[in-house]
């Protein structure tokens, strides 16, 4: 005889304090931002729009497992966090003014931020046996759509109209590069640690059959 039995691997307790922590610090600079977006170096920076939008990204995962997942599988607690990082590095990065004060901030922002989405999606939908050309693809295939999307999104939102458009198609090019090329290494990296048996714990653990 045999019963339904949800593996369960132990999460660092560390990403579920960095998790934690990180939706709740996200939550009080998107209400800060909405009290004065010009101490958030927000203001004509679409600061209504990211006050709805990244809550709804950052807590996209947790309703998903709760609505679906939750009776047949671990919480995916890495990919969460890496998710609710896109959010929260964006908003800490315009507050404390980094975008203006460091040329680079916003290359390494495209960079990382889409690396960090791309990791999320393929800790969440692949597993860690498959090769490297699939992790790729699939990195590809997410790196590319939100990176674009992001950046028709910030064009329609604080740049058409503005000073900014007169270089915003460089930008854009160089944008999505980096968008691309991040999710590339996050591939790469993840593929890498899972071939050396490490991150396998990160993904939603589905139940299995054991003999009882």
């Amino acid at each position: 005889m045999s019963e339904a039995v949800a593996v369960r691997y132990s999460t660092p307790p560390v990403t579920r304090v960095a998790d934690v922590l990180a939706k709740s610090l996200l939550v009080v600079l998107l209400l800060l931002a909405m009290l004065d977006p010009d101490s958030s170096n927000l203001r004509n920076k679409a600061a209504e729009a990211r006050a709805i939008g990244y809550p709804l990204v950052s807590f996209t995962i947790p309703v998903i497992w709760l609505l679906a997942w939750k009776e047949r599988a671990s919480f995916p607690w890495l990919a969460d966090l890496l998710v609710t990082l896109t959010c929260f590095t964006d908003i800490l990065g315009n507050r404390m003014d980094l975008y203006d004060t460091i040329v680079w901030f916003d290359d390494l922002m495209h960079f990382a931020n889409t690396g960090m989405i791309a990791a999320a999606v393929i800790l969440l939908s692949l597993h860690h046996s498959v090769p490297r050309h699939r992790v790729v693809e699939r990195a590809l295939a997410v790196g590319a759509t939100a990176a674009i999307t992001w950046e028709i999104a910030e064009y329609y939102a604080f740049i058409n109209g503005h000073a900014e458009q007169a270089f915003a198609y460089a930008d854009t090019l160089g944008d999505l590069g980096l968008g691309v090329l991040g999710s590339v290494v996050a591939a790469l990296l993840i593929h890498h640690l899972w071939h050396r048996g490490q991150l396998r714990e990160a993904a939603p653990q589905l139940e299995h059959a054991q003999p009882r």
